[in-house]
């Protein structure tokens, strides 16, 4: 799966995503790690105790409003997109970027070149687009739209205007 951080394909991700079935007793003690915001919020102290980086994935189903005053612990937030449908980690990465998080926003799952200039405008840094979907013409995509109707993820004027 080519990934895309801040708009080029890197050849080496450091990162091992656990599945959503993943227990404590599962979780290697070194490296870098992506869980499940569940597992995550079951085992904080444990996860942040351990050597190597800590990232928590989620998707649109998961209330993420526990997880926002632990973020500065955080390498990495990966949001999972299931279907083209489902938009709301849009607004989930808003919500991770207005809380302060600085490191890196993943989105993950049904990744696709329509919607990777939004992606970004949301605050995502890094795209993992599924194989079956990723030519080089991909990297097109950012900034082929240029008229927005909200601000982007480092605008600090609010989403909704009244007028």
């Amino acid at each position: 799966m080519p990934l895309l951080i801040n708009r080029e394909v890197v050849a080496q991700d450091s990162w091992q995503f656990l599945d959503a079935e993943a227990t404590l007793e599962q979780v290697p003690q070194d490296g870098d790690i992506v869980v499940p915001l569940a597992l995550y919020l079951e085992n904080r102290d444990s996860l942040n105790g351990r050597a190597g980086r800590l990232g928590v994935q989620f998707n649109g189903d998961d209330n993420i409003e526990p997880l926002l005053t632990d973020l500065s612990g955080l390498a990495l937030v990966a949001i999972e997109f299931p279907v083209f449908r489902d938009g709301r980690g849009f607004s989930q990465a808003r919500l991770v970027r207005r809380a302060g998080f600085a490191g890196q926003l993943r989105a993950v799952g049904d990744v696709t070149r329509d919607r990777l200039d939004h992606m970004q405008r949301c605050g995502f840094d890094a795209l993992a687009v599924p194989e079956d979907r990723f030519k080089p013409e991909v990297l097109n995509a950012f900034g082929e739209v240029s008229v927005h109707y909200q601000a982007g993820a480092d605008d600090p004027r609010p989403i909704y205007r009244q007028g």
